[in-house]
């Protein structure tokens, strides 16, 4: 299985099925953290709750559907990157992302959504590639940002999360702004195909 280095310490790679228990293990060490963004938390009860989570997008991958990605530092998993949504028949994909506190601010995700976005646009033709995050997310929204998503307008109270209606920003990439951007960056190192096919971004509906 194939991991692409995000620094010396931090690698990205393939988030699976058998890794129940570690996905577990992560997302209950920062459960409070977590949850205010991603209502795909509060069903990861157990080990394995967490298995048919990583199991759906198993299934997804094998469908082209969808892929899930676990973000380690030094051997302990701490966030991950998602294709929340991947369809190949308009070329259009979602990218979603989570992360604990403590690997916060190490452009830990800025480094995997463009190795992402590389993949989808260069490898699978995607036309467009569309970040979501809660409108109060104020780091999802720099960080997308920062990538060089267009912010297209607001879903107002669309994402009904903990009792409470949350506003929704959406954002988006077109393959030709990305190439300008890749291009304007010195280009993006490392690949993500053999990962497995198929802080937080909104991932609703997870």
């Amino acid at each position: 299985m194939l991991s692409v280095a995000l620094t010396e310490n931090a690698e990205l790679r393939a988030l699976e099925p058998w890794q129940g228990a570690e996905f577990f293990e992560h997302i209950d060490s920062a459960r409070d953290y977590l949850d205010t963004w991603l209502p795909w938390v509060a069903r990861i009860v157990d080990a394995g709750s967490a298995e048919v989570l990583l199991q759906s997008y198993a299934d997804r991958q094998a469908k082209g559907e969808g892929r899930i990605y676990g973000i380690w530092i030094d051997g302990k998993l701490v966030g991950g990157t998602l294709f929340r949504t991947f369809d190949q028949r308009f070329n259009n994909c979602e990218v979603g992302v989570w992360l604990a506190p403590e690997a916060v601010g190490r452009g830990l995700v800025t480094r995997a959504v463009r190795l992402m976005i590389e993949w989808a646009v260069e490898e699978r033709g995607m036309a467009r590639v569309v970040w979501q995050a809660g409108a109060t997310n104020t780091r999802s929204l720099a960080t997308a940002e920062r990538i060089g998503f267009t912010k297209e307008g607001v879903h107002r109270e669309e994402f009904p999360h903990n009792g409470v209606r949350h506003d929704i920003v959406v954002y988006s990439i077109l393959a030709d702004e990305w190439r300008s951007l890749r291009g304007g960056n010195g280009g993006v190192v490392g690949v993500v195909e053999g990962s497995g096919d198929g802080g937080a971004a909104v991932a609703q509906g997870e």
